[in-house]
């Protein structure tokens, strides 16, 4: 196993390339391994990071007629962008998905979808064998059951993948809170996607803006 370790290994927005794969309605029908509604949301708050950070997305379905078409939280972050429909199982076997990845020059292949054992697997393992640096999104990825979720995880890594939760990758791209550039938009994220991180945030800034009464005399 290739280990991965190293400033060089962690995540760069520069370097980074996001694939959201078949977050359709016929497969979060048959997601067990997470709250459903959890994975809408994650994968939602990944698709916002990554335009917060300038990381190219390529949105992904397979047979939409039929499973259902994108998430709509996913795609109107993205408004007008094409969703490729494949009928490939496996996304890395669509030219028209590898070519787009390609496109964008850049080298850490992220990857988040559904279900995890077969739509983020088969891809995942493909392109880790063809020399990509790959990470695998996994609460904003689900199985058909835990199980079915967990050892595809132990299948991926045993493949030489990286595995995070979307709130990790975000603080990844970040790194440095002197770097002001995307902390108003990634402030926003955590907000509305982070649960208590993003409730307590607010309440701090209630706190900070709340005026200290003045002593009575």
């Amino acid at each position: 196993m290739t280990f991965r370790n190293g400033l060089a290994s962690l995540l760069r927005p520069e370097d980074s390339v996001l694939v959201l794969i078949d977050h359709q309605p016929y497969q979060l029908a048959n997601v067990n391994s997470h709250e459903p509604q959890m994975v809408v949301n994650n994968s939602a708050a990944l698709a916002k990071v990554a335009k917060a950070f300038d990381v190219p997305t390529i949105l992904t379905t397979v047979i939409a007629r039929q499973g259902g078409l994108l998430f709509p939280q996913i795609t109107d972050v993205f408004p007008g962008q094409e969703v490729i429909d494949r009928t490939l199982i496996n996304t890395w076997e669509d030219k028209k998905v590898v070519d787009a990845v390609k496109a964008t020059g850049r080298k850490q292949l992220i990857i988040a979808g559904l279900w995890t054992e077969v739509c983020v697997a088969m891809p995942t393992i493909q392109a880790l064998g063809e020399g990509w640096d790959v990470t695998v999104v996994t609460d904003a990825s689900g199985g058909v059951s835990v199980e079915a979720h967990e050892i595809a995880i132990q299948r991926m890594i045993a493949a030489g993948a990286n595995m995070m939760t979307w709130l990790a990758v975000a603080s990844e791209w970040q790194r440095d809170w002197a770097r002001t550039e995307h902390i108003g938009e990634l402030t926003e994220v955590i907000k509305h996607h982070a649960g208590g991180s993003g409730i307590a945030f607010l309440w701090e800034q209630q706190l900070l803006n709340t005026p200290v009464p003045s002593t009575a005399r």
